[in-house]
């Protein structure tokens, strides 16, 4: 015991004798900019947040200007090197220095492996099947041009800007290379921003980029190994070998990789397993390493590992979404930046300078334009479609810049050359956009689908020819509706509407009667609906929506969405037709718009669900808080803005379901209520003649309130502070269509009256059905100087704990020839309850509508607005 005191005192003395090592971090005055070879995540993680920053930036604006998102990692890029902010004193020094670049320039690298990879998942060789004669021959002629132009363009710039030391001939070849190849992750994302994939011009150019990228990428490998090889016996064994790994790759290799895809079911749930996306990386990573090793880039092993992946079921979209946003939010933008360090417009200093890269521009441009569009004017395309061809065949973008950094590195270009090039690439990616908007417009375009937004994987119903009328009073019975999907939380909300639209003992489809439509007549219960369900998918930089546009079919038929509500229409037979539109939100409506249009839809229906809590919950919650529920804060203001832009622009009906509860409903109510208050103009008279539609359903009962203004109430503009939020904004639409004149004002009341004298004086004058459902509809009227509140006591009246989630208020949206406005009202009636309402919820559900929210009623909203003529 003695011996263990005596050591562990010693150990002790020791450990207090020796001093602590100082600590080398910030608040020991360390610099965390300074490299430190030890530890050089700081520097590294700095210079991301800088190059991220930038590239993120500038992405906000090159979306407005019809550009794609590498223009501006290119010009952030240049912005960061020395073109721009290394002129700055001391800025290269203390964020890019050099002895820091290692570890950004293996992160590129990583990026640049992974990228070509996505790039290849993009390539889908079943592109070649259509229209391959065509598209070869586009291809062809598209390479031969540039390359021979090229070649005579890559003679001048050697004499008067190449060290004599670089090959001549291997110049040539570069330079040859890089006039004639075309950027087909660019391109893709053009055609399918522009709405191209499905025209004749989209698939053509689509099918010919593929073979323009594939010859590029062999060629460009063909001079990456002429210039590495020492002599030319050894560039032959590196070709050969280089062949013979890639003949491995794509037959035994990728016989074996979907084996084994199959095996783990990953083929089948059309989602790779964490098994084989570590055997996906580790052939991207392998494959990279035995081109590099045998005198190829890296950048080739790992584009030629992504041809070996299979499309089926999707599977190559679940892994692009698995790798997209590390590579391009973070890996990509690094190689932007280094490519810009290495640019440096300073070195264009002359007019003989800048004289060549015009040139450049030039020849780069006409080789391609001609050269693709003279084959294709040749195979029988118009001028314009020819025109459009040869300038989306003309983009360079992210590919061309990948090509001037191999030669850069591979001696081929000097610093003034290679910014001669990033020039051109950039002028070239700018025009593409531009130059196909004015070649061809949407009027020329000659779609080979069904549809400029999506592909149908189901066809019903009637398609025969009708013209729209323009009074809801002469609608016929709606059996057409096209149902807008575009969030997988609408999905209850559109199977609710969807079952309270369907009348019981559902028949196909039969012709409607005009006659009995112009005498507000309506067939009973044996007529059936027909079903069309637009999904919406947002296009975004992703590379996994690109690859979801071209695959738009498959994509359609395995979408869960869409599976879901298939399955749903099956067992109630609700015929069903689906389309898919891959589209920018901004486009949303114009989508729908044109795709209603096309259907001839009668109604198109926007489901509006709670996200953000169940119903039951939120109102038990804002029960016991005493608060209504804030309509924005669990509906996004934008896609509020959506659905205003909608009711502007479509040709259709259109019915804005707001779902609070009818979802929810209990499946042994053997009884649906509705409550319609009634004030006139079109929408109501829209939302009347649906009512009675809906009760030709022996299910359905029906109360209609017709409220006659007695003492209108002072009008006040001014904004509620505190709770109400009823802020004026001009930043969306207020979508109030036209200008009351006396004469429209007499004509809406005229249409008005003689509507609800149809429906309450004659109504045993109509064909029994409408008799029969016109016995389960209640009509009252009353006289009040409050509407607004009468409205919702008479809707609080019916709505209980036994009736919660039953009840659903038709309404029409009213911003147009409304006889009186009810805003003052809403406004007083919003300070009374305390309500938080933002300022877009008037104008979206007009004034009863908010009224309703504001009052937080137990009921579902079926807002109706009458097509604008």
């Amino acid at each position: 015991m003695s011996d263990f005191a005596y050591h562990l005192g010693e150990l002790g003395r020791n450990l207090l004798a020796r001093a602590a090592p100082e600590q080398t971090g910030i608040l020991s005055g360390d610099n965390p900019a300074r490299y430190n070879e030890k530890d050089p995540i700081r520097l590294w993680v700095i210079q991301i947040v800088v190059i991220i920053g930038m590239a993120q930036l500038l992405g906000l604006i090159t979306p407005r200007i019809r550009q794609p998102r590498v223009i501006a990692e290119v010009v952030g890029g240049l912005l960061l090197g020395p073109t721009v902010m290394g002129r700055i004193p001391g800025f290269r020094d203390a964020i890019f220095p050099a002895q820091g670049m290692v570890l950004l320039n293996l992160t590129s690298s990583i990026g640049l492996v992974l990228f070509l990879f996505l790039v290849a998942l993009e390539i889908d060789t079943r592109l070649l099947k259509r229209n391959m004669r065509r598209s070869a021959v586009i291809s062809l002629a598209g390479l031969i041009l540039p390359l021979g132009l090229g070649a005579a363009l890559g003679v001048v710039i050697y004499k008067n800007f190449i060290d004599q030391s670089v090959n001549y001939g291997y110049f040539l070849l570069f330079v040859a290379v890089a006039i004639s190849i075309t950027a087909f992750p660019v391109l893709c994302r053009i055609l399918t921003e522009l709405k191209l994939l499905d025209t004749s011009v989209g698939i053509t150019v689509l099918s010919a980029g593929v073979v323009d990228d594939v010859v590029g990428w062999v060629l460009l490998a063909l001079t990456v190994t002429l210039v590495n090889a020492s002599n030319g016996l050894t560039a032959l064994y590196v070709l050969l070998t280089c062949v013979g790994y890639v003949l491995f790759l794509l037959f035994p290799g990728r016989w074996a990789y979907r084996w084994l895809a199959v095996r783990t079911g990953s083929l089948d749930q059309g989602s790779p397993t964490p098994f084989m996306m570590t055997v996906t990386l580790l052939t991207v990573f392998i494959s990279a390493f035995f081109t590099d090793i045998i005198g190829v880039h890296a950048i080739f092993g790992g584009f030629i590992a992504g041809l070996i992946i299979p499309h089926d079921n999707g599977y190559a979209i679940a892994i692009v979404e698995k790798l997209e946003d590390l590579v391009t939010i973070i890996l990509i933008p690094i190689f932007f930046t280094l490519s810009g360090l290495r640019t440096n417009i300073g070195l264009l200093d002359d007019g003989k300078t800048w004289g060549y890269t015009i040139l450049i521009c030039a020849i780069a441009f006409v080789s391609k334009f001609f050269g693709c569009g003279g084959a294709a004017k040749f195979f029988g395309f118009n001028w314009r479609e020819a025109a459009t061809v040869g300038s989306l065949m003309s983009c360079k973008g992210l590919v061309e810049l990948i090509v001037l950094n191999v030669g850069l590195q591979a001696g081929i270009l000097d610093p003034r050359t290679f910014s001669m090039f990033v020039v051109h690439a950039i002028v070239l990616t700018i025009i593409t956009t531009p130059l196909t908007l004015f070649f061809y417009p949407p009027k020329y375009r000659v779609h080979e689908g069904p549809s400029p937004h999506g592909i149908k994987s189901s066809e019903s119903g009637e398609e025969g020819d009708k013209t729209k009328p323009h009074d809801a009073a002469d609608l016929d019975f709606r059996s057409r509706y096209t149902l807008i999907l575009d969030r997988l939380e609408q999905l209850p909300s559109a199977m609710a509407i969807s079952k309270l639209l369907q009348p019981p003992s559902a028949q196909p489809s039969v012709t409607s009667n005009p006659k009995a439509a112009e005498a507000g007549v309506f067939p009973g219960p044996s007529q059936a609906i027909s079903m069309n369900a637009l999904r919406l998918v947002e296009l975004t930089d992703r590379t996994s929506t690109v690859l979801r546009s071209q695959e738009a079919e498959g994509l359609l038929l395995n979408d869960p969405l869409v599976s879901a509500f298939k399955t749903f229409s099956y067992l109630n037979n609700i015929p069903l037709s689906a389309a898919l539109s891959v589209t920018n939100f901004e486009e949303f409506p114009l989508a729908i718009t044109e795709h209603a249009n096309e259907s001839k839809a009668d109604l198109v229906i926007l489901p509006w669900s709670r996200t953000s809590q169940t119903l039951s919950e939120s109102l038990d919650g804002d029960r016991r808080t005493g608060l209504a529920p804030t309509f924005d804060q669990t509906n996004s203001v934008v896609h509020s803005e959506l659905v205003r832009k909608v009711f502007m622009s479509s040709p259709s009906d259109v019915a804005l379901f707001v779902d609070r509860g009818l979802s929810l409903a209990r499946t042994g109510l053997a009884e649906q209520h509705l409550f319609l208050p009634f004030f006139g103009g079109p929408d109501d008279r829209l939302a009347l003649s649906f009512v009675v539609q809906l009760c030709t359903n022996t299910s359905i009962k029906a109360t209609v309130l017709r409220i006659l203004k007695t003492d209108a109430l002072s009008e006040t503009t001014t904004n509620i502070d505190g709770k109400g939020h009823l802020t004026h904004n001009t930043i969306a639409p207020e979508t109030v269509y036209g200008q009351q004149s006396t004469e429209t004002r007499l004509m809406s009341d005229t249409a008005d009256n003689v509507l609800w004298d149809r429906y309450t004086r004659d109504k045993n004058s109509q064909p029994s059905d409408v008799v029969a459902a016109l016995s389960r509809v209640t009509f009252q009227t009353t006289e009040t100087g409050r509407p607004l509140r009468s409205v919702v006591d008479a809707v609080e009246q019916q709505t209980g704990p036994q009736s919660s989630g039953n009840l659903v208020v038709v309404l029409g949206r009213s911003r147009r020839l409304s006889p009186t406005s009810n805003h003052g009202e809403l406004l007083s009636l919003v300070a009374e309850k305390g309500s938080s309402v933002g300022s877009a919820l008037p104008r979206t559900l007009g004034d009863v509508g908010a009224a309703l929210i504001a009052s937080n009623v137990s009921a579902s909203l079926l807002v109706m607005q009458a097509a604008v003529a």
